[in-house]
């Protein structure tokens, strides 16, 4: 055997090892998370996860970055369904539960790239990033003065985790191939469980779910029986789940699996069951975007794709119970007049706008949202717990000095993901992304977008792109090299 061959198969062997090496952490995990909830061990489950979550998201983001963020999606996929399944074994529903820490915590370890690779900041690249992180840092000093610290430094976490794990992506552009197909297969695998344990949900109502509902209050979700709620699957509502579903469905035409047309029926059915209108709105300008950017192969590729799904999906949607919850939701998008919701955010458009436009200074982070429990002593929501609408939530809570900081670093980043699309015409993981960025940032006119899932969704996108373009800018310059090197 020739020494070259010997070295092949030795780099293969090596790669076999690493593989097996990076994913044993997380198997452990999980395989420990399934023992403690089969032995009914909830308290002892509650305390563990998340230090273990921690611990393993640690590891993975030394030894394996681009597994680092498989596995942080997966910790936001099922973390939920965890601290239900522990409720439900401890036999009682608890307000609060450290479980839910795990998902943000592990997500803010990629806060530390900020520091290891801090020159990137000082680049082109780097710049917006910069102006984001001004304009929060902004906010967070007027929400810790009018909100309090504790509320202010939570939502600062859920404003600037997406961010951060954008600027993981980017920092790493050099692997930008291994955090391609983490990504996609991380949501291809991820809307096969989900998809499918929404069916399930849809249709039987798990114990532990309905003792969540009925715990949490949740009135928005629905009933908590066979056909009556609003499938929200693993994840704790049904608008971050349609979100992932929609995330999942626009990556699904850059996957190659086998099993990808399976996922997408059962994550497409889910998606309808959500009953989540702005992400249907969302998917919808999704496609429309990659088929105007797509060569004529790949939009024969996406007619084809709805075809498929149309022929598996349209039979279980069109008869019974699911039939009838489909055209109630579908009714309201055309008898707006009727709908409820509609009424409520036109009303809090034309009642608040003047308000949430001309505060000069903002009411700072931890003013709106889930963050508001935390500036008062009773733990309910403040009186901008809801907050319909995108638009207005960031002038409200940013100023304009913030807003203007944060949303031209945001703007200037989907510009150069814009650009860079075009000399990525080839990589469909590259048009997918941009889609799905620009689509979740037309749904600010819904909600707040660029925070939770639909953020790390949008920055995961945006940042991929620019680390595509950066990634092929460096072997363009290497194969010049080797080719001057021959001459």
């Amino acid at each position: 055997m020739s020494s070259i061959a010997r070295a092949g198969i030795d780099n293969a062997a090596r790669i076999v090892k690493s593989e097996r090496r990076d994913w044993l952490p997380p198997a452990l995990l999980w395989l420990v998370t399934v023992m403690l909830i089969v032995a009914h061990q909830g308290t002892v489950l509650t305390l563990a996860f998340p230090v273990l979550s921690i611990a393993v998201g640690f590891w993975l983001y030394f030894k394996a970055p681009a597994k680092y963020v498989g596995y942080m999606w997966w910790l936001w996929f099922l973390s939920p369904e965890v601290r239900r399944l522990a409720d439900w074994s401890k036999g009682a529903f608890t307000p609060t539960s450290l479980i839910q820490v795990a998902p943000l915590a592990v997500t803010m370890i990629s806060g530390l790239s900020l520091i290891r690779f801090y020159p990137v900041l000082a680049q082109k690249r780097g710049l917006p990033v910069l102006l984001v992180l001004a304009g929060l840092g902004y906010a967070f000093m007027i929400g810790v003065v009018s909100s309090g610290p504790l509320a202010a430094l939570y939502d600062l976490a859920n404003w600037v985790y997406p961010i951060l794990i954008g600027f993981h992506i980017m920092a790493h552009s050099r692997q930008y191939p291994e955090f391609r197909e983490t990504i996609i297969n991380t949501f291809i695998w991820g809307m096969l469980l989900m998809g499918g344990y929404g069916l399930v949900q849809f249709f039987i109502m798990p114990q532990w779910d309905a003792l969540w509902m009925l715990g949490s209050q949740m009135n928005s979700q629905g009933d908590p029986v066979p056909f009556g709620v609003r499938v929200f699957s693993t994840m704790n509502s049904s608008g971050p789940f349609a979100l992932a579903m929609m995330g999942a469905m626009v990556y699904v035409m850059a996957a190659t699996h086998r099993v990808r047309w399976v996922a997408g029926a059962l994550g497409f059915l889910s998606f309808c069951l959500s009953l989540v209108r702005s992400t249907w709105g969302g998917w919808v300008i999704a496609m429309l975007i990659q088929l105007v950017k797509s060569n004529n192969k790949v939009r024969i590729r996406i007619f084809a794709s709805a075809v498929v799904l149309t022929g598996l999906c349209v039979p279980l949607l069109a008869v019974g119970p699911v039939a009838e919850r489909m055209q109630a939701r579908l009714d309201t998008i055309v008898n707006l007049h009727d709908d409820q919701s509609y009424a409520a955010r036109n009303e809090f458009y034309a009642t608040f706008a003047k308000t949430a436009f001309t505060d000069v200074t903002g009411e700072g982070l931890g003013a709106t949202g889930t963050s508001t429990k935390l500036s008062n002593d009773g733990g309910q929501l403040g009186q901008y717990g809801n907050f319909d609408s995108g638009v207005m939530n960031i002038p409200f809570v940013l100023g304009w000095p913030g807003t203007l900081l944060y949303m031209s670093g945001v703007i200037w980043l989907l510009m150069r993901a814009l650009r860079a699309s075009f000399r990525l015409r080839d990589d469909k993981f590259a048009s997918a992304s941009l889609s799905l960025a620009l689509s979740i940032f037309a749904m600010l006119v819904f909600t707040n977008s660029l925070v939770g899932t639909g953020g790390l969704l949008l920055f995961m996108g945006v940042f991929s792109i620019i680390s595509a373009a950066h990634w092929q800018k460096l072997n363009t310059r290497r194969r010049s090299f080797f080719h001057g090197g021959t001459d």
